[in-house]
C-alpha cells in the first residue's frame, strides 16, 4: 500500500480482504506471512509471494477451471459467455432447485458483481470460489 515492494502483515491482511478471504485471527495472518517471507524480514517482496501462489497453482488448479467451465457451459444455454436470469432461473429448475424471484433476485445480485445485468465467467468462478471455501469452514469477507 505504502508501494515499497513488500507486504506488511497489516497489507497482507488487507490483500486477503480485497480477494474475499477473512482470516479468523491476526495469529493465522502472522503465520501465513511468516510461511511465505523466505527470507525471514517481517515482509512478503514481490518474488516471494510469486513463488507462495505460483507453488499452490498445478494441474488440479488448471483441472479445476476446466471443470469451472464445463458447469458454466450447463447455466450459460445460448453459449453467449454469460447467465441471464432466465438461464440461471432455468438450469436451478432442471436440478430440482427452483427459485422464487426473490431467491433468483438475491443470486444475480451477489454474483453480478459489475452491475450489468448479467454473470461474467469470472463472477460465477467468484461465487464457486466462494461457495468451496464456505463449504470448508473457511470465512470469507463481504463481497
Amino acid at each position: 500500500m505504502d508501494s515499497d515492494g513488500s507486504l506488511t502483515v497489516l497489507e497482507l491482511a488487507a490483500l486477503l480482504r480485497s480477494i474475499g478471504l477473512k482470516p479468523a485471527s491476526g495469529d493465522q495472518i502472522h503465520v501465513l506471512l511468516a510461511d511465505i517471507d523466505a527470507n525471514g524480514n517481517g515482509s512478503i517482496e514481490f518474488d516471494e509471494l510469486v513463488s507462495a501462489i505460483s507453488n499452490n497453482i498445478d494441474e488440479e488448479t488448471l483441472g479445476n477451471q476446466d471443470h469451472i467451465l464445463e458447469v458454466f457451459r450447463l447455466f450459460d444455454r445460448d453459449g453467449n459467455g454469460v447467465i441471464t436470469s432466465a438461464e440461471l432461473a432455468g438450469a436451478m429448475a432442471k436440478m430440482g432447485q427452483p427459485l422464487t424471484y426473490k431467491e433468483l433476485t438475491q443470486m444475480m445480485k451477489e454474483a453480478d458483481t459489475d452491475g450489468d445485468g448479467v454473470i461474467s465467467f469470472t463472477e460465477f468462478s467468484t461465487v464457486m470460489a466462494r461457495s468451496t471455501m464456505e463449504s470448508l469452514g473457511m470465512a470469507t469477507a463481504d463481497p
